[in-house]
């Protein structure tokens, strides 16, 4: 603990440090997973794991998935909700960091 931190609460100790909540931060692996697996990283291991939800609806970001069971990925909803320019990232970098912009709005 930072001693000049500890009267704080959490939130306000996060706030000050520049973190998100622990929640924020599962989430955000499970997001950074799920763009890993849909760029082809994770070819046989998630092999069936998520899938797209194809459409001729133009709302959204394009990359939409479909849920599944609650064992299948938990961000699946989250996914669905990110903007066009973070799940349109050429690469893993730009889509870390666009994420972190987003991702203060969408929890």
């Amino acid at each position: 603990m930072i001693r000049e931190l500890e009267h704080l609460s959490y939130d306000e100790r996060l706030r000050q440090l520049g973190l998100f909540s622990l929640k924020k931060r599962r989430l955000w692996g499970h997001l950074i997973a799920a763009f890993q697996y849909l760029k082809g990283v994770y070819k046989k291991a998630g092999e069936g794991l998520l899938r797209r939800a194809y459409g001729d609806r133009t709302r959204g970001n394009g990359f939409r998935l479909k849920k599944g069971c609650k064992k299948e990925m938990r961000a699946v909803s989250h996914w669905n909700r990110l903007p066009r320019q973070v799940v349109d990232a050429p690469s893993l970098e730009v889509f870390k960091a666009r994420l972190d912009g987003a991702l203060s709005n969408l929890v």
